[in-house]
């Protein structure tokens, strides 16, 4: 598996960026119609992905389980 696609994203952490991702698209679609609203695909994909590269940059990981070297 790739180094970017590590796993390094715990599961209160994914809720959290789910919900902040759906609440930015749906500024894309409704109230403001905000066109940076689309960023809420970023936390979307992490969460579905567990991995968030900046994490991995960083050395950060809210994920329990640990990762094979």
């Amino acid at each position: 598996m790739s180094a970017l696609l590590k796993k390094n994203v715990g599961p209160i952490d994914r809720a959290l960026r789910f919900a902040l991702g759906i609440a930015l698209l749906s500024m894309a679609f409704t109230g403001p119609k905000a066109a940076w609203g689309f960023l809420g695909i970023i936390p979307l994909l992490t969460a579905t992905l567990s991995s968030c590269p900046l994490y991995t940059i960083l050395g950060f990981s809210t994920c329990k389980v640990r990762q094979p070297s």
